[in-house]
């Protein structure tokens, strides 16, 4: 099957999350992930730095407004929106302020809003602690349907699982261009955002945030650590809605591989509650 997300180069470019406190979620976000701070309304809020934006508007806590992946030019966008549409796929406007009037939005099994466009181009002279946007999880009650959108339907490629001892589908990792995941899944008794993430690019900058953030007094959740599938370096803190963060470093590079297959066991869950794959 045509991998048409990963031939369009797609990349996590912004998010946009609901609060019901914006302007002070806004504000932590300026400080914690070393970003500009714009209001654009009572209602929403945007933080911008190098490589990394977000988007708050008023709404519900620990909800995604929805995602904006840019692709590499405008004819892997086309073939985007027409093979979202031969899916049978029903074609949305797009809200993103940081795409072109060529953007389209799908929405996923969960109800979530995916934004495809062209990035507009980058004004941010603000500089910072090196993280551009880089993936983002949902956990989800059916991670099969979520291979079936996004691979099926969209193109992406499925990297590695991680599945039960029955054999039952427990983790989806998808990528749309050369890093290892750009969006995966997780399975859970609910639907939602897991965390989403920052690319540090190697320890170095893992260790300026963590030396960021103890400036700030802000405690990591989890890390700093190695998972298994990705290979990579993290380190994990949680916003004031409890919206998970992580910042990433040295994530695998795909190029052409075979999916890898990883047991769930052995298994523990951390003291909060979240389960960690050991390798």
């Amino acid at each position: 099957m045509t991998q048409t997300a990963v031939q369009a180069a797609a990349y996590l470019h912004h998010l946009a999350l609901e609060s019901s406190t914006p302007s002070h979620l806004a504000e932590f976000y300026s400080d914690a992930m070393d970003m500009g701070l714009a209001k654009i309304s009572d209602a929403e809020w945007r933080c911008e730095g190098p490589g990394r934006r977000m988007i708050i508007v008023a709404g519900e806590d620990k909800k995604l407004s929805f995602a904006g992946m840019a692709c590499r030019n405008a004819d892997g966008l086309a073939a985007l929106r027409a093979r979202a549409g031969s899916e049978g796929l029903e074609i949305l406007q797009s809200p993103s302020p940081y795409f072109g009037d060529d953007a389209f939005a799908v929405r996923d099994p969960n109800g979530h809003l995916i934004c495809f466009g062209l990035a507009k181009p980058d004004t941010i002279a603000r500089k910072g602690i090196q993280g551009p946007t880089q993936h983002l999880t949902f956990a989800s009650n059916d991670v099969s349907a979520f291979v079936d959108f996004y691979c099926g339907k969209l193109g992406f490629s499925l990297v590695d699982r991680v599945l039960h001892d029955d054999g039952d589908l427990a983790t989806a990792f998808t990528t749309s261009n050369h890093e290892h995941h750009t969006i995966a899944c997780f399975k859970s008794d609910r639907n939602g955002i897991d965390h989403h993430s920052y690319e540090a690019g190697d320890w170095n900058y893992i260790r300026d945030w963590c030396d960021h953030f103890a400036d700030r007094d802000i405690q990591l959740m989890w890390g700093p650590g190695r998972h298994g599938p990705g290979n990579n370096l993290f380190i994990f803190i949680e916003d004031p809605d409890g919206n998970w963060i992580e910042v990433s470093a040295e994530l695998e590079v795909i190029y052409d591989r075979q999916v890898v297959d990883w047991p769930q066991h052995p298994r523990t869950l951390n003291k909060w509650g979240r389960a960690i794959l050991r390798s």
